[in-house]
């Protein structure tokens, strides 16, 4: 059983780190990013909403994200664990998600944060709205993305260094170093 975050800004690394630690352990990775994106995608009624609030820079709401979690969670794929990226970002989904775990008798392993410079997170995001046509990714976007990030995401840090939970790991090596510090964090 391994049930795991991962926070860092966006264009930390968290999504490509996210994908080998569930391979590692065998559980999935869960990254509401990714679920709102299909929903966009397939244009149904949450994609709709969702588009119209990421291409503002915003968040979408703690009500709309706990509700995706929460089904989810509750997938047999879950049962021997998850990594979640992108969730939780705001305490009250903090909150949410220790509810959520409580009602299955179960709690977080670790909280792993991606510490990486503020620039590079902004040239790695440009980078990748050239190569995967993101109209989300544009310059005055991810630094609002960034300075929502700092504001709502830093109290969950504190919340769980205090629980002993959190390990961070520097998000600015190579991919394969970044995965090892990753791997050494969590045995630790």
């Amino acid at each position: 059983m391994m049930r795991l975050i991962i926070l860092g800004p966006p264009g930390a690394g968290k999504g490509t780190q996210a994908a080998r630690i569930a391979e590692h352990y065998g559980i999935p990775a869960i990254s509401t990013g990714d679920i709102f994106r299909a929903n966009i995608k397939n244009e149904t009624e949450l994609g709709r909403q969702v588009k119209e609030i990421l291409a503002s820079g915003g968040y979408v709401s703690d009500e709309i994200t706990n509700a995706i979690v929460a089904d989810r969670l509750a997938q047999d794929d879950c049962a021997p664990g998850f990594l979640l990226d992108g969730y939780p970002r705001t305490l009250a989904q903090v909150d949410a998600l220790d509810e959520m775990l409580a009602g299955r008798n179960s709690e977080l392993d670790r909280v792993l944060e991606l510490v990486v410079d503020d620039e590079v997170v902004v040239a790695r995001l440009l980078k990748r709205a050239e190569i995967e046509g993101r109209a989300d990714d544009n310059e005055e976007t991810i630094r609002e993305r960034m300075n929502v990030y700092d504001a709502q995401t830093a109290p969950l840090l504190d919340y769980y260094r205090g629980r002993g939970l959190l390990r961070e790991v520097d998000g600015m090596g190579s991919v394969e170093d970044v995965a090892e510090a990753l791997s050494g964090a969590l045995s630790a």
